[in-house]
């Protein structure tokens, strides 16, 4: 567990999370077995930090990334963000937190509505979080949106069909930060892109943590990425972490068997 710079609580602490599935029920249907998504993970993040969890599909991190959000409920263990347990609220006790923890998902295709322009995509959140800005103020905050994730104002109009992939990601950022959050959960954020596009938005990413003070967990199965943007890194395999510590000396001195496989996989250029 990364440690606590001062006395003051981590901005997020996750503390013995498992998250079991049923996979097999018996007699009156009750589970017998189950798969380990997560098992016993702790971990912490402070106020403007990056952790980066990497391991490879299936190993547990997205799951601990809808965890944190809400979108899932954990079997045991708990969550606290600034201190305050959050893994334990019904989903509309959990709603204020909503503002402070949002998450960016790996696939800017699916997870922007189709049926709905820029402007109704990034006007949801600010409908829900922000009732009191009247039309006009909320136009004003979407373009402004789009301006600070690199897209023009007269995209509003658009569809996400009339986008590239990139440029759909930069949506889903948009919308991640039009409720101004403490920290994002970023899942796989690039790992959909061409690489020529990943560095451009691996940057963007890390400009609106300096200039908007963010907090992030970045989630992916790239380590060479996960260095690369990483204050500390938690290495996942089959639900458990069996590695974590500052990234040169993960990536230069891994202790691990499973943490020096994923450095062979890093292409060679």
């Amino acid at each position: 567990m990364t440690a606590p710079s001062s006395s003051t609580p981590p901005l997020l602490s996750v503390d013995r999370l498992k998250v079991y599935f049923p996979l097999r029920k018996g007699l009156f249907g009750r589970a017998k077995e189950f798969v380990k998504a997560v098992d016993d993970v702790s971990f912490s993040i402070e106020k403007g930090q990056t952790v980066g969890l990497v391991g490879e599909s299936g190993s547990g991190k997205t799951t601990i990334g809808r965890a944190i959000v809400k979108l899932l409920n954990p079997t045991s263990g708990s969550i606290f963000f600034e201190g305050a347990p959050i893994h334990n609220l019904s989903q509309g006790q959990f709603r204020p937190y909503r503002k402070k923890i949002q998450m960016i998902f790996q696939d800017p295709h699916n997870s922007l509505n189709p049926r709905l322009n820029v402007e109704a995509i990034l006007r949801e959140p600010l409908d829900i979080h922000f009732p009191g800005l009247s039309k006009n103020q909320k136009r004003e905050k979407i373009v402004e949106l789009l301006e600070k994730v690199g897209l023009k104002a007269d995209h509003i109009f658009r569809y996400p069909h009339e986008f590239s992939g990139g440029q759909r990601q930069r949506i889903g950022i948009a919308r991640a930060i039009a409720v101004n959050p403490q920290l994002i959960v970023c899942d796989e954020p690039v790992s959909a892109l061409d690489v020529s596009v990943q560095a451009q938005i691996i940057n963007l990413l890390l400009d609106l943590q300096e200039e908007l003070h963010l907090s992030y967990l970045f989630i992916s199965h790239d380590l060479a990425v996960v260095e690369y943007v990483s204050d500390y890194i938690l290495v996942l395999y089959k639900g458990k972490i069996v590695e974590e510590g500052l990234p040169e000396e993960i990536y230069k001195n891994p202790k691990q068997e499973y943490t020096k496989k994923l450095i062979s996989a890093i292409p060679v250029l």
